[in-house]
């Protein structure tokens, strides 16, 4: 233990200057403005693999964006852990919000993290959290004390759906074969109290379009007398759920996985402190299923939620005009047992059977994933506690988690193991938002905790 510190204290500001410099390449998988970049992201990644000490490490190219392969095979008899992480980033917009530029890191201190955070798009997703990955397979080929084999998949299309990583994982279970799958793509509780995901929504992706005349009218000439699109879809949307926000799609909760009230007990035991809560977003109250806590709604429900809204004249001043179209994106959070694709199909069915006379509606699937849960009492999970426990002072709590990771049930089905969710980041991060960042104290801390978990993995799987 006392060695890891030493290393990562020894070490600290190269880990932190890596990382800045793979976070000034904006990866940016959703936009193909930044399609070199991303490509350029690919060969940075495979340079940290080969130089932490990869024997072997290769560019895998997909339909999309490639996927970076490296491994460190140092006995068949031993067990293996395939580490997953992602290159590519979310877009950065709203720039205008960003107190730096995205793509220019920089480290500020703030309440939660007084030793300093790292502030750049990618920084906790995933960028900070794979590479500590990276760095703690570069100490264990350093110590000599690498207990096991280890394989690397990165990939650049995780913000994106995953689209080709399915074919990928098909086409390569033997090179893919492992005992445990490692993840970092999520976070804990506090950098006081550690905690370990066990449980993953779903998710299913869609945009909506409602037309309605053959062109944008004069709403003086025809207003009231025509459909008005933006009018409809917003009359739309408002139905899809009731006075307790309870979803209204028929068929929507007959697959839902209803916890136990013990369960929902233990859960609660996370610690959380709904004033703060609010006090942290700007909120008088919170929203949300009746029946459920806050962070039920936010774990164990599922959800439908308006991602995007656009039709008419958003310019300044005023254009008096009714749309010829308006337009939506909705995600739908999913829950254990419910599959995202007939939940797509049944928010298609329903959406366009309300759709009233005067106007047509198409629904656009775009992508989506199942659900995933991890038993508590495996070995990866054991091996996992006991790491956070060692490095943290305090057991790790399980927790379910309200975000998606589709990929992880992909693997169980093709590669038939487990995943473990070690996270280090915090919800206050601001993932996928203006201001992203990773504090210097999680990323270090993740660094110095990994190894740990293959030390314990080998461990109890003997």
């Amino acid at each position: 233990m006392e060695n890891i510190k030493s290393y990562v204290q020894e070490n600290k500001e190269r880990f932190l200057n890596e990382l800045i410099e793979l976070l000034k390449i904006p990866s940016v998988s959703a936009d193909t403005a930044y399609s070199q970049d991303v490509i350029d992201t690919s060969e940075a990644v495979k340079i940290s693999l080969e130089k932490a000490g990869c024997d072997k490490v290769e560019i895998c190219e997909t339909a999309g964006y490639p996927i970076v392969y490296g491994e460190k095979m140092i006995d068949p008899s031993l067990p293996t852990i395939l580490v997953y992480g992602h290159y590519d980033v979310q877009p950065a917009d709203p720039i205008e919000l960003w107190t730096s530029p995205p793509f220019e890191p920089v480290i500020k201190k703030t309440e939660i993290h007084p030793e300093g955070a790292i502030f750049a798009r990618g920084a906790c997703d995933d960028k900070g959290q794979m590479y500590m990955h990276v760095k703690a397979f570069e100490y264990m080929i350093q110590s000599n004390t690498l207990p096991c084999n280890v394989k690397f998949m990165i990939e650049g299309e995780e913000e994106v759906g995953s689209v080709n990583l399915k074919t990928f994982v098909e086409n390569n279970v033997e090179k893919l074969k492992n005992d445990v799958i490692l993840i970092s793509d999520t976070g804990m509780i506090s950098n006081q109290q550690p905690s370990i995901t066990t449980g993953l929504r779903g998710l299913s992706y869609v945009e909506v379009e409602v037309t309605g005349p053959n062109r944008d009218l004069h709403s003086g000439l025809y207003g009231g007398a025509v459909a008005n699109p933006i009018n409809i879809l917003s009359k739309m949307i408002a139905s899809l759920h009731d006075e307790n926000n309870h979803i209204t799609i028929p068929g929507f909760y007959d697959n839902v996985e209803e916890l136990s009230l013990e369960e929902r007990a233990e859960m609660g035991k996370a610690p959380f402190n709904l004033e703060n809560y609010k006090k942290a977003l700007d909120l008088n109250d919170v929203y949300g299923e009746k029946g459920y806590t806050t962070n039920e709604r936010n774990s164990i429900r599922p959800t439908l939620d308006v991602n995007g809204i656009w039709g008419g004249y958003t310019g300044e001043g005023a254009k008096t005009v009714i749309a010829s179209q308006a337009f939506a994106k909705i995600s739908m959070r999913l829950v254990p047992n419910q599959d995202w694709e007939q939940i797509t199909e049944l928010f298609t069915k329903h959406f366009t059977s309300i759709a009233p006379a005067g106007v047509t509606v198409k629904v656009k699937p775009h992508h989506g994933g199942q659900g995933y849960v991890t038993p508590i009492d495996s070995i990866g999970y054991k091996a996992a506690n006991m790491a956070y426990t060692e490095t943290f002072g305090v057991p790790a709590i399980p927790v379910r988690s309200g975000g998606s990771i589709p990929i992880v049930a992909l693997f169980e089905k093709e590669l038939k193991s487990k995943t473990i969710l070690m996270g280090f980041g915090l919800d206050s991060d601001a993932i996928h938002s203006p201001n992203e960042h990773f504090g210097v104290f999680n990323y270090l801390k993740g660094i110095e905790t990994i190894p740990l978990f293959y030390k314990y993995f080998v461990e109890l799987s003997k």
